[in-house]
């Protein structure tokens, strides 16, 4: 399956608009001009799931732009896979969408059609800097074909080295009565609109909103990216553990019913990102730590046994990982975050000194656990004030819009701090574990002995010493 980076922007004109000349905003180039007619049909749910999270996908039919495309987000613009044209729907594509769309049935949503007038800016060495479009639109709902809506839109496409639309070009297109348009595509023009917040919220629960369609966007993508076979295991897992940690701090301000079991559901799915990614996180620690030691005290095939032990629990931990989001229970909890987007499971009016009330509580209950970790200096203390620690960043995270942002980053960067230490503490322990483990299968099979595992494993005894004694470090300078 190709792919393709796509960097564009949009503008809004009328029909009487004349296009800028593209001769001379860039030295040395040359413009090259075709028209060409354009059929776009796309497919979505009967509800857009895919469009309210900004996936399209469409079946092009053009004179030199014919095929399936699947166009998802990435940081830098959108990411866009295609496949060969053909009459069904591309497994390959849909498999990819199959959470984004709650495992519904697709359906044709839509038609396009774009009569384009190409023109495309060319440097001296041929290369495209950037591709101008003045696009006529016609979109045909499937459901009302008689409900066609039309309009001109002028649309920037980036070349594969130009970092930006030329500011000439822009202040032209401004100056020829061109405005930045409203809608991000085409397709987002045709149908009904993402829902806004209800009308006379509170500022807290604005942050609350903010807060939880943050995470529950990166938890889409991140669903995205896996049924890829990408592996953005941590960023999803940290999203999970962070709505977690919001129905933990301030589930009384929220509506029971409507949360229902879905922190337990958090908890078991961001339990399954964990056992993969804890297995990549040892895979990449260990490397580091064997790659620093001196050749002649890595004695025997040690990298090879550490890789194979870890891949042996990572795979099956990725492949149980891969079946679960094919389930109904999981596709559930997508439903539930995908409904918490327009409809926050808001309680009673919320206000502001609720959610700095709640904050300040999970900053005390992570100070005492804390302290009783350091008074007891046990593992299992340890680990519970670095989860404290967490609920605590993520709280201060939520409430830092209504709250003096002095306090707010001071509580982030201070539990950041904390939980990165305590983690660090962790990651070593769970180290020293496995390569006890380890020594004492390679000990006894020919070919491979103890030593270098001794050494690494007095390496991670040593690092997680010394973070919890940065620990108190920390907790002292507070």
């Amino acid at each position: 399956m190709k792919d393709e980076l796509e960097r564009e922007s949009k503008w809004e004109v009328d029909q009487v608009f004349t296009l800028p000349m593209l001769d001379d905003f860039v030295p040395d180039s040359r413009v090259e001009k075709t028209s060409v007619e354009l059929t776009s049909t796309y497919f979505d749910t009967a509800e857009h799931d895919l469009l309210s999270h900004n996936v399209t996908l469409r079946r092009r039919e053009g004179e030199d732009e014919s095929g399936w495309q699947l166009k998802i987000p990435h940081p830098r613009g959108r990411l866009e896979l295609l496949a060969p044209l053909s009459k069904d729907l591309p497994h390959d594509l849909t498999d990819i969408v199959t959470g984004v769309c709650l495992g519904k049935k697709l359906r044709a949503v839509t038609r396009i059609d774009t009569q384009r007038n190409r023109h495309r800016v060319l440097g001296s060495d041929g290369e495209l800097i950037v591709e101008v479009d003045d696009d006529t639109v016609r979109a045909i709902p499937a459901d009302e074909p008689a409900d066609v809506l039309a309009w001109r839109e002028v649309e920037i496409e980036l070349g594969p080295h130009t970092n930006k639309v030329p500011t000439a070009l822009v202040d032209s297109l401004a100056e020829a009565g061109a405005q930045s348009a409203h809608y991000p595509s085409k397709l987002s023009r045709a149908l009904p609109e993402r829902s806004e917040p209800a009308v006379g919220e509170s500022a807290a629960e604005g942050a609350i909103r903010t807060y939880l369609r943050t995470q529950i966007d990166a938890i889409f993508t991140g669903d995205v990216e896996l049924r890829r076979g990408r592996d953005p295991i941590h960023d999803t897992r940290v999203a999970a553990r962070r709505l977690r940690s919001t129905l933990r701090v301030y589930g009384k301000l929220l509506d029971p019913r409507a949360v229902g079991d879905t922190e337990n559901e958090l908890t078991w799915f961001a339990g399954l990102l964990g056992e993969v990614r804890d297995c990549y996180v040892q895979r990449r620690r260990l490397a580091d730590r064997l790659g620093k030691l001196p050749p002649e005290l890595v004695l025997g095939p040690v990298a090879a046994r550490i890789d194979a032990t870890l891949l042996e629990r990572q795979l099956p931990s990725r492949n149980a990982l891969a079946e679960a989001m094919n389930t109904p229970r999981y596709l559930k909890l997508l439903a539930t975050l995908q409904a918490w987007q327009s409809e926050p499971p808001f309680g009673p009016r919320i206000r502001r000194r609720e959610l700095v009330t709640r904050a300040d509580k999970a900053a005390r209950k992570a100070d005492l656990r804390l302290a009783t970790a350091l008074a007891d200096q046990r593992a299992e203390s340890l680990h519970r004030a670095r989860k404290a620690a967490k609920r605590a960043r993520y709280a201060a995270e939520l409430h830092k819009p209504v709250r003096k942002s002095g306090r707010a980053k001071s509580n982030i960067a201070y539990y950041k701090k904390l939980q990165r230490v305590l983690g660090d503490y962790h990651d070593g322990m769970v180290s020293a574990e496995f390569l006890w483990r380890t020594a004492t299968s390679a000990g006894t099979t020919v070919g491979e002995n103890g030593f270098t595992f001794g050494l690494l494993y007095a390496d991670e005894k040593y690092a997680a010493d010394r973070a919890r004694e940065k620990v108190a470090e920390i907790a002292a300078a507070r």
